[in-house]
């Protein structure tokens, strides 16, 4: 597969449920979860973890991507973390943010074989 075509499923495959937003973010968290164990972390609201998602934080590559979503309100935020450090912080749009997380997973599966796992992972689940 070419890049082009792996960017389009990956932000297809990231916008899914995007048309009911609670079912959106339960949707990308359980995909993230699984495509990238250790490096995703997903914070749920109510006793013991188990009600709605209230944040999503992934890294990839030298990146932090976080979704905030608080009762409906969702924010995202794009971070540059170099060696624990991050440089930049930036707040984008959930589509910019969906864009910039998929064009970052592709580029990175080019790069390792754990990230090609993981975007093979995120496109088959």
């Amino acid at each position: 597969m070419d890049e082009p075509v792996e960017f389009e499923l990956v932000a297809a495959s990231l916008r899914a449920d995007a048309g009911d937003l609670r079912v959106f973010v339960e949707a990308l968290a359980t995909k993230l979860e699984q495509s990238f164990p250790g490096r995703c972390r997903v914070q749920r609201a109510g006793l013991l973890g188990k009600g709605d998602v209230r944040q999503i934080s992934v890294g990839v590559g030298d990146s932090r991507y976080e979704l905030v979503n608080d009762d409906g309100a969702v924010s995202a935020r794009h971070s540059s973390v170099v060696r624990g450090i991050t440089l930049k912080n930036e707040e984008l749009g959930l589509d910019e943010w969906i864009d910039a997380l998929a064009a970052q997973v592709v580029a990175e599966a080019g790069r390792s074989e754990r990230d090609r796992l993981a975007l093979e992972k995120l496109l088959s689940g």
